[in-house]
């Protein structure tokens, strides 16, 4: 049966029984440069896993990426991405909205009249509701996370 091999768990638990490299590798017996590519991130062979779980007392199973928290993890990091994405297009839409307000404000000034009521109330309105989509996006993505 072969794992995706949880390699930060084994570094984790490596540094936390204050062992170097060199002493894992030694009582695994596994070469050290293995050790030293998993711990990089590369995945780990059956052998070597049954290898470090000996070393370290343990079932072979716990040296695995449990999938669920990993189906979890890529979901938050999906998430933050668009949460992100959602955020920097209102800063976009305000900082042109505070442009365009200026620009109207100013052409109303010029002509002597607040010509340019209707634009700026329907601007207005896409802006708020570009708020609204952030900020429910927001509490929905968190609600999810929580669940």
């Amino acid at each position: 049966m072969t794992f995706k091999t949880d390699t930060a768990k084994i570094k984790r638990w490596r540094e936390e029984r204050h062992w170097s490299q060199e002493h894992l590798a030694e009582l695994s017996g596994i070469g050290l440069r293995t050790l030293q590519r998993i711990e990089t991130g590369q995945q780990a062979s059956d052998e070597t896993l049954k290898a470090l779980a000996n070393a370290y007392q343990i079932d072979v199973s716990a040296l695995a990426v449990d999938p669920e928290v990993e189906a979890i993890n890529i979901l938050q990091a999906r998430n933050a991405k668009i949460r992100s994405g959602l955020r920097l297009s209102l800063w976009i839409h305000l900082a042109g909205y505070a442009v365009g307000m200026a620009v109207f404000v100013a052409i109303s000034v010029g002509v002597g009249a607040f010509v340019m009521k209707w634009p700026l109330i329907w601007w207005t309105v896409g802006a708020i509701s570009h708020v609204a989509t952030v900020v429910i996006v927001e509490q929905a993505t968190l609600y999810q996370e929580r669940e």
